[in-house]
């Protein structure tokens, strides 16, 4: 009898919560109307709107008209760093800041403002992935625009001290972001108390489906919309909006407020049990990131002796299904660009895999894995079980 298949890519993306579909199904059929038309169908739907955008908003700490829907990370994190370096460059500003372990659409908007004109800097950051505080107050001068920091790292799972690099940058005047995808729901989340002018989330990984997203936009905060066509969304993304995906969106952001603090005890202790199981077996492993605090749900290792792309292909042959690194950045097994900035040199990073853990993660689940990954690596490095 076939097992079932193990997932451990929920850092990737997660399934649709059955709460979240079942929300979104009458938007699709009887009550699919344009939010723009003043009919009944369109008056429903612009109520559902912003009922949905009303729901995002109090699960973040913020105010219904803080909240842009977006179409998912990427959008939101082009928008956040485009959009503010755009509206204050007009104003004398000319510099992004940010981190060389952002995700890419963070790292490839700042190359975008390099073409436009402006200038990019990116503040180093220790074997850990912790960016260094005092090079990041030395760089955060008058000329910085907008300054953006991932909060909960994609690929290794560090956690930023997100707080004091957005108050040291908002002392500058530069207009703050934080890329909070992997965050949301896994850290406790204010913005009436954080100090951030731009805040990412995205659905899929909250158990609603692809596509939808959300960017936060403090009040007083200006960013030139990347569209242009429509007065929704207050002009800043013209449009029709996505009913059905907001409605579970806002259903999905609810659920991973209520869950955070169970599903960080849950995904912390499985993760630390699969962590000891692969360091009991090769005592050798990295675990990139351990030294510093890091989210409960993602685990980074290196088996020295093994390359990841070999053993990953075999891992999903026997039902075991994990990633080398971003699932946004093909084929970054071995050349991760987060590993290469903490320093990682180049063999171990060829053997980095990132085991994330969400909703369909058991400690049976676990235990599986751990046992197919060292079977794997012990034949990998030409070691015969006793």
């Amino acid at each position: 009898m076939s097992q079932s298949p193990v997932y451990l890519d929920h850092a990737a993306t997660t399934p649709v919560r059955p709460e979240v579909l079942e929300a979104m199904l009458p938007w699709f059929s009887t009550r699919f109307g344009n939010p723009s038309s003043t009919h009944k169908l369109g008056r429903e739907a612009r109520v559902a709107l912003d009922e949905a955008r009303e729901r995002v908003a109090t699960a973040l700490g913020a105010h219904a008209d803080e909240i842009c829907f977006t179409s998912g990370g990427t959008e939101s994190d082009n928008f956040a760093v485009l959009g503010a370096w755009r509206a204050a460059h007009a104003h004398g500003r000319s510099t992004v800041l940010s981190t060389p372990i952002e995700h890419k659409a963070v790292l490839e908007a700042c190359h975008q403002v390099v073409r436009e004109g402006g200038r990019e800097r990116f503040v180093p950051v220790d074997a850990n992935g912790i960016a260094d505080t005092e090079a990041f107050a030395a760089l955060c001068d008058d000329t910085v625009a907008v300054a953006s920091v991932m909060w909960v790292n994609n690929e290794i799972g560090v956690v930023q001290d997100l707080p004091a690099l957005a108050s040291r940058a908002k002392a500058s005047g530069a207009v703050v972001h934080t890329d909070a995808v992997q965050a949301f729901g896994k850290l406790p989340i204010d913005l009436r108390t954080l100090p951030v002018d731009l805040l990412t989330i995205s659905g899929h990984k909250l158990g609603s489906p692809k596509g939808i997203g959300a960017l936060f936009i403090r009040r007083g905060v200006t960013l030139a919309p990347l569209l242009h066509g429509g007065s929704q969304d207050r002009g800043r993304r013209p449009g029709t909006e996505n009913v059905p995906y907001a409605v579970g969106f806002a259903v999905a952001c609810e659920l991973a407020v209520a869950d955070r603090e169970r599903e960080v005890a849950h995904l912390g202790a499985l993760r630390d049990r699969l962590e000891a199981r692969l360091l009991e077996a090769f005592p050798d492993a990295v675990i990139h990131g351990r030294g510093a605090m890091r989210a409960p749900h993602v685990c980074n290792v290196s088996i020295p002796g093994t390359d990841a792309e070999t053993l990953l292909m075999a891992l999903d042959l026997r039902g075991i299904q994990a990633s080398g690194g971003s699932a946004c950045q093909s084929g970054s097994v071995g050349h991760s660009h987060v590993l290469s900035a903490l320093g990682v040199a180049p063999d171990v990073a060829a053997g980095a895999m990132r085991l994330s853990l969400g909703a369909l993660s058991t400690e049976a689940g676990v235990d599986r894995a751990a046992d197919v990954i060292v079977t794997l690596a012990r034949k990998a490095r030409g070691v015969v079980a006793v």
